[in-house]
């Protein structure tokens, strides 16, 4: 069985372009090494797979009924991606191959990357298919949501054995370039298919790579050589225009580099970007505001939930200054009226999320006004998803969930499961049961909203019901809310910006 097995995926590795025929006995043996394996023999086989799971599933198990691993989640995770290594292309190949399709063009190459970076199972395409994925219409447009369902869960023999490894600083992080071809361990997840692509931004080193766990199309991660922490500042301007000037069909943004209102690495400095037109990317300008001293750059008002200043024009060094000065007013300006402090007993609370874009030989640069204020009400965060909305969505709002795609917690999926049943049989209140009392005082506005639900309606009613929570939850995050008092405190901060230095 196994002599078939290793045949399938050289066969596989093939038709991918992992490796070419002249690799074939090399990477034969580098995988009878790692299976233990005494014999081979080529064998013709005629397959098409769209990736290597199936192969892999099979050899998997052939390792644990070996004794070569134990049938645990992390075990198995991290001897498949050892198994691909076998078949993967040296780094200096895959940037070598990167570099000259790049000179065919940009989308050529980020095209053939991305199919390297699935072929090779570091993005688990058959995990990412199981996430519930939907569209919710708003009148911000389209939001997405999606249930998370691609990381497993842990194992308590894998989390038994991370207490075994000893403490390491090397990788210091998951975003380290040091990752790349790193074994891994219970504590930290092979990085043996791992691909890094190197980039020049603003004239420092930077790298490309694509996110193992892919929320949206070609989602990729942007990481500074050096392992040092998150800042935005005028030199993230600059590189975020550089990117899509290197790839002109990406966007790329950053996360807010301050607690609460930043993303979940906060420690590497890194950014996000990919090929996807978010709800924010098509959301159109509503008003306009023009800038002493940049008369060639566009600036406006966004129709969205957070609070998002749109620039727009060709001059990159142009647009980098007005973001520059846009973020250092930011960072100083406070309005008691809408709840916005600058800072309090020395903590500094204001920052920004800067996404950048290309529209033909325009760019375009969203700033979203972010702020970090805690208070007695709201102890997490006044600009955060408040109580009402935990039972959806309490963590941090990042760059994903600012552009208007949410990413929720895998138990949602039982839990509406749950709920959905008691709605369907009418059930008054959920508030004893115990796996979905957390959405009992949700519960009881959707009974009075839809009286009588059948089997099949149910599913969908609670889709549209989730994206309109998360509608209310990036309301939550705005700075300035969309009713009369917080626009006219918007346009006090603009008329600050617009004042000559």
């Amino acid at each position: 069985m196994i002599n078939t097995e290793i045949n399938r995926l050289l066969n596989f590795a093939k038709q991918r372009g992992l490796i070419s025929e002249d690799d074939y006995y090399y990477s034969a043996n580098l995988l009878i090494d790692v299976l233990h394996v005494s014999e081979f023999a080529p064998e013709e086989i005629d397959e098409t797979l769209e990736t290597a799971a199936p192969v892999l599933s099979r050899m998997l198990d052939y390792a644990v009924a070996e004794g070569l691993i134990e049938d645990t989640a992390n075990e198995r995770d991290l001897f498949d991606t050892r198994i691909m290594n076998c078949v993967m292309p040296r780094p200096s190949e895959v940037v070598r191959k990167f570099q000259s399709d790049y000179a065919r063009a940009p989308k050529a190459a980020t095209d053939n990357f991305y199919k390297l970076s699935i072929a090779s199972n570091y993005i688990r395409k058959d995990r990412i298919a199981r996430n519930l994925v939907w569209k919710t219409p708003t009148e911000y447009g389209d939001l997405d949501v999606t249930i998370n369902l691609s990381k497993p869960e842990k194992d308590p023999r894998d989390i038994a054995k991370a207490k075994l490894i000893k403490s390491s600083s090397y990788p210091q992080c998951l975003l380290c370039r040091e990752n790349e071809g790193f074994a891994g361990h219970a504590g930290h997840p092979a990085r043996q298919t791992h691909r890094l692509i190197p980039l020049r931004l603003a004239s420092h080193r930077w790298f490309m790579q694509y996110s193992p766990y892919t929320y949206y199309n070609e989602h990729c991660i942007v990481l500074n050589r050096k392992h040092i922490p998150m800042k935005v500042n005028r030199k993230s301007f600059e590189n975020l225009l550089d990117f899509v000037t290197i790839f002109p069909h990406y966007f790329l943004g950053s996360n807010a580099d301050l607690p609460i209102v930043g993303g979940s690495i906060l420690s590497h400095d890194h950014y996000q970007g990919g090929r996807y037109d978010f709800a924010m990317t098509k959301a159109p300008v509503e008003k306009a505001y023009s800038v002493a001293g940049f008369p060639h750059v566009q600036v406006g008002r966004v129709k969205w939930p957070m609070s998002t200043i749109r620039l727009t024009g060709e001059d990159r060094e142009e647009l980098a200054d007005l973001a520059e000065k846009i973020l250092n007013k930011w960072r100083g300006y406070s309005d008691e009226s809408v709840g916005v402090l600058a800072e309090s007993d020395g903590e500094p609370h204001n920052t920004i999320t800067p996404i950048a874009r290309r529209r033909g030989s325009l760019y375009e640069l969203d700033l979203v006004l972010r702020n970090n204020r805690r208070s007695e009400e709201h102890p997490l965060g006044i600009f955060h998803p408040h109580a009402e909305v935990h039972h959806i969505k309490k963590e941090n709002i990042g760059l994903i969930e600012v552009m208007g795609l949410a990413v929720l917690p895998a138990r949602l999926k039982k839990e509406m499961h749950l709920l959905g049943q008691e709605l369907v049989k009418g059930t008054a209140d959920i508030s004893t049961m115990k796996e979905i009392a957390c959405h009992a005082d949700w519960y009881k506005m959707l009974r009075e909203k839809y009286p009588a639900v059948t089997a099949e309606q149910v599913d969908g009613i609670l889709q549209a019901e989730i994206g309109e929570v998360f509608k209310t939850v990036l309301v939550h995050a705005g700075v300035y809310k969309r009713d009369a008092a917080g626009m006219a405190a918007f346009d006090k901060f603009m008329q600050a910006v617009s004042q000559a230095d």
